[in-house]
């Protein structure tokens, strides 16, 4: 089968690749018919590639039609629609039947201290084949497939594999009070969803902020108070008027969006960049152990959201000898909540928004869509923010 592979930073090819087959009697295999192009993608295009393989199957927001079910799967039939999430886990076990498969103990990857098992993400997370490809073997399959009604298009269903459960949990855990306020940092897939969502579930004022004129511009269409970070002198000067939208007080809460590759820390930059260019066996160490992050966003959202308010990271962040302002985090009476999303927690509670009144836009929500064979300059664009690549998906 072809599928995508990562083969160096800012090297990903389409290469014929065996195909996938049943190794467990909890596996199934689906024929992808829709696969995204994820911002945590870029993480390993640009950033985590010391924990990368050449060859490793990138991707991890697929959705399809099964083609073969094991023996230990009951609830699948061959020809099933279904949305894989992202994270694999066994849906049995102490912190599944606590809401957190991100942290389930059948599959955690606790040769690395990491947590659930990822599908196409690093050997952090067991270097499991991603779904950026043709097929796709899906491990724990009792448990993780959605299925999806027939009928109506992939772009109706396939965000429930990552984009809308991410949102879904920025917005519940920045805890947002019945007609309050939320920033969010970054109006790419996720914070741009996150705002739909908040505005959906009650939030009086959404204030959005980015950089890049489409996203902000696709943002405001939808309700939010924009924020171009470029027309300010500095950061400061955003915070302040945001501050003063809101009585001076600042938002209720403020979501991260962004995480570790925040725009203007050159440095963390720097740093990142340096781990990558080191051998394997020196640069992953390096990057794991004393990781620097880019902190930017995070710093901006402890100024900017008011005291006593709650903090909700969906950014990835991955150095572990950061600075962290905790005297203005213990001072400010700061809640923070973060996490990679648990997405068969909230996918009942989602589901109701993909009715035909399409409340949350997914069904054109993707910018682009592009066969599998372009998934080369799919990764450029998007990395490059060109040609207004918001949310591009890719069929095989």
């Amino acid at each position: 089968m072809k599928a995508v592979t990562w083969q160096g930073r800012r090297d990903v090819r389409v290469e014929d690749v065996p195909d996938p087959r049943i190794e467990e009697p909890t596996d199934a295999v689906i024929r992808i018919t829709s696969t995204g192009l994820c911002g945590s993608d870029l993480h390993l295009y640009e950033v985590l590639t010391p924990f990368m393989t050449p060859g490793d199957i990138l991707g991890h927001e697929p959705m399809g039609v099964v083609e073969e079910v094991g023996s230990g799967v009951p609830d699948l039939s061959v020809g099933d629609r279904v949305v894989v999430p992202f994270q694999i886990a066994c849906g049995a076990c102490w912190m599944c039947l606590h809401g957190l498969p991100t942290q389930c103990e059948t599959t955690q990857v606790t040769g690395e201290g990491m947590g659930a098992a990822l599908f196409g993400y690093t050997r952090l997370y067991g270097a499991v084949p991603g779904a950026q490809a043709e097929y796709l073997r899906v491990p724990q399959a009792q448990y993780g497939p959605i299925k999806v009604p027939q009928g109506p298009p992939d772009g109706r269903f396939i965000y429930l594999s990552d984009v809308l459960p991410t949102a879904w949990q920025a917005v519940e855990y920045a805890s947002i009070p019945p007609g309050g306020t939320v920033a969010v940092l970054g109006l790419g897939p996720i914070g741009d969803m996150a705002c739909r969502i908040a505005l959906a579930r009650g939030a009086e004022r959404v204030f959005g902020i980015d950089l890049v004129p489409e996203r902000l511009g696709r943002a405001g269409r939808r309700g939010v108070h924009t924020y171009d970070l470029t027309v300010y002198d500095d950061e400061k000067a955003l915070v302040t008027a945001i501050r003063d939208a809101i009585d001076g007080r600042g938002p209720d809460a403020v979501i991260d969006a962004v995480g570790t590759e925040a725009h203007g820390s050159t440095t963390a930059r720097l740093a990142q960049r340096a781990s990558t260019l080191l051998p394997r066996r020196i640069g992953a160490p390096l990057a794991e152990r004393f990781g620097v992050d880019r902190l930017g966003a995070l710093h901006m959202a402890i100024e900017l959201v008011r005291r006593g308010g709650t903090i909700s990271l969906s950014g990835v962040y991955g150095g572990t000898a950061d600075p962290m302002p905790l005297l203005t985090l213990f001072d400010k009476q700061i809640q923070l909540r973060m996490g990679q999303a648990n997405v068969r927690r909230w996918s009942d509670q989602i589901m109701p928004y993909l009715t035909d009144e399409d409340p949350l836009g997914v069904t054109d929500f993707a910018t682009h869509r592009l066969p599998l064979a372009d998934a080369p300059h799919a990764y450029e664009m998007f990395q490059r923010k060109q040609e207004g690549a918001i949310k591009i998906l890719m069929r095989p």
